[in-house]
């Protein structure tokens, strides 16, 4: 995190570059610490002691496992002061107090046990951080957490349909409240006891059944009249509806979003629930979905990669631009779609891999984004990693701080110029100067000096 007052000491606390003795002299400052922190690998251990020296317990939190050396776990472990002894360790067990998710491996180590024990640990809290982080446990332990006498490990156990539910589960599992939304979402269910589900007067049990991808048509029938805008989206995306059925269905929730009905908006904007079935459904089926006019299924469609050529001219042409971006993906996109999709919109910075890292972008023209009047644009041009000093002096120049923060962290920067991002107005333009591995032994020993360290 960047230190507001101190944003060239947090900075210098990440840098892949400083030296130890650069890092131990950070570590008498609160801000330094906070960089440090953050940084990847293996702390040596004179920096681990300088961090002990003038830190405290929020300090020591991060002091464990393969970060620091065994030697320094053994110092930590004889502390005197228990609130650097038992920082860690501390820390877990709050997290695992508020339900909050934290890894298997952490809490292994917090607790000093194998997860085949803390699986069955007197705490039912700790029972439950268990069943959240054990992704791939055997089935005989999840068993055992689905037999759990308190509700919220066998909540915990369910959230998620991989391990799953064994078939000779369900029907006891449907029947717990404590799990029964969670089950409802994924294990394949008997006309029975679909039937015993909607009875229940529970809107969120329905929109759980709704979204099943095992209903039978017969299910997904029943579900037609129910007058929740989540059901009925969830209804109208199943393979089981016609399309005449499917437009009544979405007309219904689009016009109960336009009298104010918030349930309707969160259906149709904020739902991320999609026909995944369409990817697997044969490639005649598949095509016929090519002029739907519900996005949803055209977006699906064009996240499958075995579509043939007009398919695709059509695709990368679509009206909404979700669509046009997951047609872009497939691997044998032309490069003159992927030039003009990104010139004109940008890219999604949080989805990974990046449209300007597909093996087909034309790499060489990221510097000519640097004049395009989108901001976001401008921004690509910095993953061209030999972009020339003018185009980052000008983004360097721009009123957007992000913008100036990429120049801060690109690694074709010069020294002027990082010198003169280390004293940006914006504290995080200039922590991420000082994280630049560009940054010189001077530079560095010259922030130090100046803060007093």
């Amino acid at each position: 995190m960047t230190s507001l007052d101190h944003p060239q000491l947090s900075g210098l606390g990440r840098n892949p570059s400083a030296t130890h003795d650069v890092l131990v002299r950070l570590a008498a400052h609160r801000a330094g610490r906070h960089g440090i922190s953050q940084r990847r690998g293996r702390l040596e251990d004179a920096v681990v002691d300088a961090l002990l020296k003038h830190g405290d317990g929020d300090t020591a939190v991060g002091l464990h496992g393969d970060r620091i050396s065994p030697e320094m776990r053994r110092r930590i472990a004889e502390h005197p002061d228990p609130a650097i002894r038992n920082a860690f360790t501390d820390f877990v067990r709050h997290m695992v107090d508020r339900k909050v998710t934290i890894g298997i491996d952490d809490l292994e180590e917090a607790y000093g046990q194998p997860r085949t024990m803390l699986a069955s640990a007197p705490s039912p809290s700790l029972r439950a951080a268990v069943a959240r982080a054990w992704y791939d446990r055997p089935l005989a332990v999840q068993v055992e957490l689905l037999a759990d006498p308190d509700p919220q490990v066998r909540a915990a156990a369910t959230e998620r349909k991989i391990p799953g539910v064994p078939p000779e589960w369900r029907e006891r599992c449907l029947a717990d409240p404590a799990v029964r939304i969670n089950v409802a979402r994924y294990v394949p269910l008997t006309s029975e006891q679909f039937a015993q589900l909607m009875r229940q007067e529970e809107a969120e049990l329905h929109q759980a059944v709704a979204c099943n991808p095992h209903l039978s048509a017969e299910m997904v029938a029943q579900l037609l009249g129910v007058d929740d805008p989540l059901v009925r989206v969830a209804a109208a995306q199943s393979r089981h509806v016609d399309a005449e059925t499917r437009d009544r269905l979405y007309a219904l929730v689009e016009a109960e979003r336009a009298d104010g009905r918030i349930e309707a908006k969160v259906a149709l904007s904020w739902n991320f629930v999609e026909p995944d079935w369409l990817r697997e459904a044969p490639l005649d089926e598949r095509m016929t979905y090519l002029d739907c006019q519900h996005t949803t299924f055209r977006r699906v469609l064009a996240s499958c990669h075995d579509l043939p050529e007009e398919a695709w001219r059509r695709l990368d042409n679509d009206p909404e631009l979700a669509v046009r971006r997951a047609a872009a993906r497939r691997p044998g996109t032309p490069p003159k779609v992927l030039e003009r999709l990104v010139r004109a919109y940008g890219d999604v910075l949080h989805i990974r891999p990046l449209l300007v890292d597909h093996p087909n972008f034309p790499r060489d023209v990221l510097r000519t984004f640097v004049d395009e009047p989108s901001p976001d644009v401008r921004y690509l041009a910095l993953q061209d990693p030999e972009l020339p000093l003018p185009c980052l002096q000008q983004l360097a120049g721009a009123s957007e701080p992000f913008l100036r923060r990429g120049v801060a962290r690109h690694h074709n920067i010069t020294d002027v110029l990082l010198e003169h991002l280390l004293g940006d107005p914006d504290p995080e333009v200039a922590d991420d100067a000082a994280a630049n591995s560009a940054l010189r032994p001077t530079q560095m020993y010259r922030i130090l000096t100046a803060a007093g360290l």
